[in-house]
């Protein structure tokens, strides 16, 4: 059980690494750097972070200035579900 735990810990913080690379790229983009988009890795990343993303997007619309609160959102939401997960943990 605490293996499992553990895995499923490991994920979560891969989503929210992913999260705060896949904002990373995006204020790079803002800034006019040059990030390919056909890069495997970049593609990765932003693919791994859309699957928490798209559905907050669709339910919180973007603010006004273009402002994207779907990224702080999601790791208030992982990092809930994490915490819940430590002290699940320490309870086995």
């Amino acid at each position: 059980m605490a293996l499992l735990l553990r895995l499923i810990d490991l994920a979560l913080w891969i989503m929210m690494m992913a999260i705060l690379a896949s904002v990373v790229i995006s204020w790079l983009r803002s800034f006019r750097v040059s990030v390919p988009q056909n890069n495997p890795l970049v593609r990765a990343i932003e693919d791994t972070a859309d699957l928490m993303l798209r559905p907050i997007r669709r339910s919180f619309p973007t603010a006004g200035g273009g402002l994207d609160f779907a990224p702080m959102i999601a790791l208030i939401i992982l990092y809930i579900i994490r915490a819940m997960l430590t002290s699940l943990a320490r309870g086995v």
